[in-house]
């Protein structure tokens, strides 16, 4: 009987190479990547944001407010009546009452659509909220 390193000799004759290290392996770097990837969230619909000169870069963000070119509006992806924003804003609170909303209008909705999400973010008692716009050159 032969035994030479990561091989196991069979009972007839045959080696078979150990794949537990590999697998091992494998999970490790799994778990790695997972671990250092960053997520970018997302609103959920394709909105074609303003520029501006201030914008600046916010790293923490709990809950993403879309209002799409005809006023529809989005809450992580989906869509909600403008009536129920308050509604969603008070349920997110009681979990996270420290928590950010950031609106993400797109640059030819409406004033008064971007304004009604940020007056019921502000009646709901959202403290810290912000309006997207990507950086100008």
């Amino acid at each position: 009987m032969r035994r030479r390193l990561g091989y196991r000799s069979m009972e007839n004759g045959s080696d078979e190479i150990n794949m537990t290290p590999l697998i091992d392996m494998v999970f490790i770097l799994l778990i790695f990547f997972l671990v250092t990837t960053s997520f970018v969230r997302e609103a959920g619909i394709e909105v074609n944001r303003p520029s501006a000169q201030s914008a600046e870069t916010k790293e923490k963000t709990n809950l993403l407010v879309a209002v799409a070119a005809d006023g529809q509006v989005f809450i992580e992806g989906k869509h909600v009546d403008i009536r129920a924003v308050r509604a969603r804003m008070q349920r997110f609170l009681a979990d996270m009452p420290q928590g950010s909303v950031i609106v993400v209008a797109d640059k030819d909705a409406s004033t008064g659509a971007t304004l009604a999400v940020l007056d019921n973010c502000r009646m709901a008692g959202v403290k810290n909220i912000s309006v997207a716009a990507k950086k100008a050159e």
